[in-house]
């Protein structure tokens, strides 16, 4: 059990987080292996989003604090909050990449997302979708390509008729 002060201290770094990101996504780490925790933190530092494990009760004062109506208690098991600058699809991908093969084995669980800048929650499904998504980059060589395509397939037939006509 946390001492007062110990919680007042969470309640400070909830509400410093909350405020320097532009996104959260929660999860449930009910059953990972400090292992498995440990490479969840790696894997959310590397992106530049830390994991802070907050009692939940703590993490819904600290919302409010922020002037933001969310109320974490009615979510089972422990919680574990990924905070990042940058936005709920980058995010989302990250978690869901680290998440899907403990998912499998019941060890981790997505239970939503909150946009700080809109003040909405996302809920669990609409993570995982978000997550799914392949990246910005890939997204952009998609669309060059789809863009390119006429312009080569042209290309070819005038080829072939040139090489038709010698």
């Amino acid at each position: 059990m946390k001492t007062k002060l110990q919680k007042q201290e969470q309640l400070k770094l909830g509400e410093k987080s909350i405020q320097e990101s532009r996104t959260v996504v929660l999860a449930d780490f009910t059953g990972l292996s400090a292992n498995d925790m440990n490479g969840f933190r790696r894997a959310m530092r590397a992106i530049g989003a830390p994991v802070r494990v907050i009692k939940k009760r703590v993490l819904k004062i600290a919302f409010e604090k922020s002037g933001i109506p969310f109320d974490l208690v009615n979510f089972a098991g422990q919680a574990a909050a990924a905070f990042s600058t940058k936005d709920l699809v980058e995010l989302s991908g990250a978690v869901y990449r680290f998440g899907k093969p403990l998912e499998k084995a019941g060890s981790f669980k997505i239970l939503g997302g909150y946009d700080l800048e809109a003040k909405t929650f996302v809920s669990p499904q609409d993570v995982k979708k978000l997550g799914q998504l392949p990246s910005r980059d890939i997204l952009l060589g998609q669309l060059v390509g789809m863009i390119a395509s006429p312009i080569r397939s042209f290309l070819s037939v005038l080829d072939q008729k040139s090489k038709k006509s010698n």
